[in-house]
């Protein structure tokens, strides 16, 4: 008998060791940029990075964030933009860090699977290992395990601090280090990863933008990037990079050095359907911004936040999407007896009543011209057709726009939702709202895409509304009545 009770209970040991997805002896794997791209000790860290961080007080989590991977000095204000839109206290069951190798070249991608936990100075955070398995097989060769792939890099070790503030408590990760560029090889990827991209799971993805051109070509080239991702899937983004290279700038290597990772998952969003997702561009910044940066050879950080689009808010068809574009252009055409080939007949939610519109023109990169409505009694098709006039001549930041311009002027169309009063600037979502204030006889507004474009704060957003468009002074928004707003964006 006491043969029989010792044996069951080592039975029952070893089934529940042999469960347990973490053993009693863990490998861990120790940071290995610690010190040098972010501090060595738990204390700096958090003394760090905590202006950076502001969880969002609800909302919806976000499907996906494209973070940058430099040191903090530089770029962890930005990475820690996109982490802030998570919802205090929501919890994913993983989290899928995706990144390029900077170490070694290999054909697909690296898949972690000897460690159970890697550790930064704030703790261990677990690593899906029985996961990782499971991509290497159904892979059947496009994932592996090297090694040499994640010994020595840093792009998503940096992520994990960041995580452990924004999240306190982080799921169970999956370390992927992609190291090839043929479009097949990176569909194929996505391909076995699409059964996990879904509203359970985070997807981070690891890149930064342009490296080493000038300041000003930097932000010309990362912004223009930061627009395609934005508007557009895994096609247009090729084009971009495309398009940056045949550019030229001067010192120039790359436009995106995580887009192996950013095609991937353009990739899983083409492939569920592109316009079930809403890309916010949150900041902006280049090494050119920091205090430890010159401005003659950068490195550029976008953040961005993917979120899936609740049924029915803003599903712009591909034709609406044309048409709302072509309303614009034709009616600036016009105005200038200029030739326009495109076709202009409202299609679908063109022909309702009672949105409120912005259009704002850019050329070269630049702003134009920005003018438009909250609401409106006239439809959609003339509303558009009117703000885009407004925008082209009748605003008074710039002077009217020239037929060499009309040509060449790229045009946005923000289509925006009701107002909602808040109560709190906790309320607020940077990147995804936009504000409204109102102070007795005086009111002002910026959308949302106006945080991406200046790499604002929420405070400086906010300042600046209130200084320079309400003219209530930059603390004038603290007992100013507040509206939030979302937009459906349409670029050309």
């Amino acid at each position: 008998m006491p043969f029989r009770f010792h044996t069951a209970i080592l039975l029952v040991l070893l089934t529940a060791t042999a469960m347990s997805p973490y053993p009693d002896n863990p490998k861990v794997r120790k940071p290995a940029v610690a010190g040098s791209f972010y501090p060595a000790s738990a204390k700096e860290i958090r003394s760090l990075a905590a202006p950076w961080l502001h969880p969002a007080a609800g909302g919806a989590a976000p499907q996906a964030v494209i973070v940058p991977h430099a040191g903090y000095v530089f770029s962890g204000e930005v990475a820690a933009s996109a982490l802030n839109q998570i919802p205090r206290g929501h919890a994913y069951k993983r989290i899928f860090l995706l990144g390029p190798s900077h170490h070694v070249a290999f054909a697909g991608a690296s898949v972690q699977t000897a460690f159970s936990f890697a550790e930064t100075p704030l703790g261990r955070v677990p690593v899906d290992v029985a996961l990782g398995e499971e991509l290497i097989r159904a892979g059947e060769g496009v994932f592996t395990y090297r090694s040499d792939a994640h010994d020595r890099e840093h792009c998503l070790e940096v992520q994990l601090p960041l995580l452990q503030l924004a999240l306190g408590e982080v799921p169970p990760i999956v370390p992927i280090v992609i190291s090839t560029e043929r479009l097949s090889v990176l569909e194929r990827i996505a391909g076995v990863l699409q059964p996990y991209f879904t509203p359970e799971n985070l997807f981070v993805i690891s890149s930064d933008f342009s490296h080493y051109p000038s300041y000003e070509d930097a932000r010309t080239s990362d912004l223009y990037m930061a627009e395609t991702i934005a508007s557009g899937g895994l096609d247009e983004f090729l084009k971009a990079l495309s398009d940056i290279r045949k550019r030229g700038f001067a010192g120039q290597d790359t436009a995106a050095c995580g887009a192996c990772a950013i095609a991937v998952l353009l990739s899983l969003m083409d492939g569920q359907g592109r316009d079930r997702f809403s890309v916010n561009h949150v900041m902006y910044r280049n090494s050119g911004d920091s205090v430890y940066g010159d401005k003659d050879r950068v490195v550029g950080y976008n953040s961005f936040v993917i979120d899936r689009l609740e049924e029915g808010l803003f599903h712009f068809s591909e034709a609406e999407k044309r048409a709302m574009v072509a309303a614009a252009r034709s009616s600036i055409h016009s105005a200038l007896r200029l030739d326009y080939d495109g076709d202009d007949t409202p299609v679908g939610i063109l022909n309702e009543k009672g949105y409120g519109v912005f259009v704002t023109l850019r050329l070269e990169g630049r702003l134009r011209g920005c003018i438009g409505r909250f609401t409106s009694s006239s439809t959609l098709h003339a509303t558009i057709r009117e703000m885009a006039r407004s925008a082209a001549f009748s605003d008074p930041r710039f002077p009217s726009l020239s037929r060499s311009e009309a040509r060449r002027v790229k045009i946005e169309v923000s289509v925006l939702s009701p107002f909602r009063k808040i109560s709190s600037i906790d309320e607020f979502k940077l990147g995804r709202d936009g504000i409204y204030m109102v102070k007795g006889s005086r009111h002002g507004t910026f959308l949302p895409q106006v945080a991406a474009e200046t790499g604002w704060n929420t405070e400086e957003f906010l300042g600046h509304c209130a200084r320079d468009k309400a003219g209530i002074g930059w603390d004038g928004w603290r007992d100013a009545d507040l509206y939030t707003y979302q937009t459906g964006i349409v670029e050309e």
